[in-house]
């Protein structure tokens, strides 16, 4: 949705690769990988060799562009990321860091002569600078008030680049309190005290937050440096995946727009109501652009629906649900951000929202498009573009003041990142057939013109399966986009096992993503046919499609999955004795429920990280807006007829219908749906003696990030698949 931030790599690059040795032993440099193939198949060791592009910035006078790569080493089990040059028209491509060490987050200062970027060279991570050319690299120290080193996750220097936001971890014991803390004479007990709810969030104890620092710059120098959340105990940016994207400095370096969410424990699990703040650098004043001065929230108790008290729009735009990504007009006259409208609904369509800071006025500029908007830029004082799914893809899109839209690019493709560049915009694009690449697009015809070929030496050996878009009538009588991919080489004469793809979120979009888990050309290599229905709850196209889901997970979403995978049975190139349905998060509760209500058309299951039961879920997960939201509310209120609805429809309450083989794949630092969902999920099914394994990762969370464990993931998968879909 919003570009993955520093912090979210360089904790995944810690995950990979800080843990698996010594830091005293040898390492190696992990650069462009190279792989062999016996066939033009994809395998997974070809699709871990991809370079994976990251942050992508041009030069300010626009003849280069910046950017970052990551390989991984699945021998080693680590990832790498190094910062690459190249020229605004995608030639004389250089890699300028060379250190075993990541490098990353890389970004011109001081008008281009400079390059600013994160290393851990000396075990701490620090900021770095380099000159253009990626000579004279030289550590930039920063001591907090104690004179102990920071270490810096994410930074953002001001226009002028004499000044630098610097975001670091501060201890906090809020939630939860270390019993070694607490009892001096105890300093070897492990035992964790816990006071309140968010003691846990994604995939780690919540027991440090991330605050800005900022600093003066002399080009050599960090000096008085201090934090501008001091004394106020509130994330800032907001975990698990925010960076520096969530705060911006204006035009003349004097002011810094931040997002903050300020709330801890109960409120915080609650609500998602957090708020633009201006933080004035001389007189050190704070004040809130989302709420009039002297407001106070209303008391909001934990187990009331959050969807049945927000469900009316704020008539008074006080801007209650999640507002981020701040950003100053080019005059500095106006802020924007990214805005939704309603607290504790965190899928609410995401508007762009515009103030006026000499009136006050709030307008919205992209209430034209009736989707979410993921990514943005200011082009002028007038103008700006984002990024937004519709119909399946991601596309750039450009609006004014008044909101008059247009729609700039099109294809089978989604975009991603924006930067701005002359006459051009510079972004990120993929699709379910290619991996991420730079592109250049043309401000005026909206053509994009292919600039960095990251990936060419491995593609080039490979067959990919064509894509197609297939629209197949629901049961209310409605039309719903489905992608569909083909094997390579694919011959209609014969018959293809074919598999249901169920997507997570449970309000994210099936557009053209490239995933390296949730590939579907890999699944395609191995002789499958998808089907990826855009059912009811995703995004792009319209409110009401968007919204059915919440409080009707087991409703008109399943009849969707299950009209997608009728339909494509249809065609005489499907086995339709051969069918199987694979999911993750969402995706995985819907393979759960699916089990026990398929109809005998499946014959073997795959779930990740799903929920299993959702009585379980409400009180284990730590985001409990999410719950309320979704679920309706606490099972306990027998006065809420949604989450009464919602509860007696949990997939467990099923299992005395299942019949058909099923994979259970979890992590176990997965705080936001346990494993012991995983677990249990499994257990059941041995118990009613069908055919199930448990594929259990005790260092992965949501998602997996190492490369052996990938590797496994995927050879489970298709041993799984290939058991009971081609025999």
């Amino acid at each position: 949705m919003k570009r993955l931030s520093i912090i979210a790599m360089i904790t995944a690059t810690a995950l990979i690769s800080g843990c698996n040795s010594p830091k005293d032993e040898p390492q190696e440099f992990i650069g462009k990988q190279e792989v062999s193939l016996t066939s033009d198949l994809m395998t997974p060791e070809a699709l871990w060799a991809m370079g994976r592009i990251g942050g992508v910035q041009p030069s300010p006078d626009g003849s280069k562009i910046l950017y970052n790569v990551s390989y991984y080493s699945v021998k080693e089990n680590k990832s790498h990321t190094v910062i690459c040059l190249m020229n605004a028209d995608g030639s004389d491509v250089k890699t300028l860091t060379k250190s075993p060490k990541s490098q990353g987050g890389a970004v011109w200062i001081d008008g281009g002569k400079m390059i600013a970027y994160l290393s851990g060279e000396d075990g701490v991570s620090s900021v770095w600078v380099m000159s253009a050319d990626g000579g004279d690299a030289k550590k930039i120290v920063a001591k907090n008030g104690k004179g102990e080193e920071l270490e810096v996750e994410d930074f953002l220097f001001s226009p002028d680049s004499k000044k630098v936001i610097l975001i670091s971890q501060i201890p906090y014991e809020g939630s939860v309190v270390l019993g070694k803390n607490k009892y001096e004479d105890l300093p070897k007990t492990t035992g964790r005290i816990v006071t309140d709810v968010m003691h846990k969030h994604w995939d780690e104890w919540v027991e440090s937050i991330p605050h800005p620092f900022l600093a003066d710059f002399d080009g050599a120098n960090f000096s008085n440096i201090k934090d501008i959340l001091e004394g106020e105990l509130y994330e800032c940016p907001s975990k698990p995946f925010g960076g520096s994207e969530q705060l911006a400095f204006s035009p003349d370096s004097k002011k810094i727009a931040y997002s903050c969410k300020k709330m801890t424990g109960l409120d915080y699990a609650v609500s998602t109501d957090s708020d633009i703040y201006e933080y004035d650098i001389e007189s050190g004043s704070t004040r809130n652009l989302c709420k009039p001065e002297g407001y106070t929230r209303p008391e909001v108790k934990y187990d009331e629906s959050l969807q049945n008290q927000s469900v009316n729009k704020n008539k008074e735009d006080l801007n209650m649900g999640y507002d981020t990504n701040p950003a100053y007009s080019p005059d500095g006259k106006k802020v924007s951000w990214m805005s939704m409208e309603r607290d504790g609904y965190e899928s609410d369509r995401t508007r762009l929202c515009i103030k006026d800071l000499e009136t006050g006025e709030k307008t919205y500029v992209t209430e034209k498009f009736e989707s979410g908007v993921d990514d943005y830029i200011w082009a002028d004082d007038n103008t700006l573009y984002f990024i937004g799914v519709w119909h399946g893809t991601t596309q750039i899109y450009r609006t004014d003041l008044n909101g008059d839209l247009c729609k700039l690019t099109d294809g089978i493709h989604d975009f991603g990142s924006l930067a701005l560049s002359g006459e051009k915009l510079i972004a990120k694009r993929h699709s379910m057939m290619l991996p991420d690449d730079i592109y250049s697009v043309d401000l005026k015809s909206g053509e994009a013109t292919q600039l960095s070929f990251e990936n060419k030496h491995i593609l080039d050996k490979l067959a990919l399966g064509n894509v197609e878009e297939r629209w197949v009538k629901t049961t209310d009588g409605k039309q719903m986009l489905c992608w569909v991919v083909y094997p390579p080489h694919f011959d209609p004469a014969k018959k293809y096992p074919t598999l249901l793809f169920c997507e997570g979120g449970p309000q994210s979009p099936v557009s053209q993503f490239w995933s390296y888990r949730w590939n579907f050309q890999i699944m395609a290599a191995n002789g499958y046919i998808i089907i990826a229905p855009n059912r009811r709850g995703l995004p792009g196209f319209g409110m009401e499609w968007l919204e059915q889901i919440s409080g009707d997970y087991a409703g008109q979403c399943m009849k969707d999955y299950l009209s997608a995978i009728d339909d494509i049975a249809k065609e005489p190139y499907v086995d339709k004795d051969h069918l199987g349905c694979v999911g993750a998060s969402f995706g995985g509760f819907s393979v759960y429920w699916l089990a026990g209500n398929h109809g005998k058309r499946f014959k073997a299951f795959i779930a990740h990280d799903g929920i299993f039961n959702e009585m379980q879920q409400y009180v284990e997960t730590e985001e409990m807006w999410f719950a309320n939201w979704d679920l309706g509310g606490a099972f306990w209120r027998k006065d809420l007829k949604t989450a009464q609805n919602t509860f007696s429809h949990s997939p467990h309450m099923y299992v005395d219908k299942w019949d058909t083989p099923i994979l259970c794949i979890h992590g176990e630092k997965d705080y936001r749906i346990l494993a012991s969902q995983g677990e249990s999920a499994f257990n059941a099914a041995r118990m009613r003696g069908i055919d199930a394994e448990l594929l259990l990762y005790p260092d992965e969370n949501h998602w997996v990030l190492k490369p052996q464990n990938g590797i496994l993931w995927q050879r489970t998968f298709f041993e799984w698949l290939d058991k009971y879909l081609k025999n």
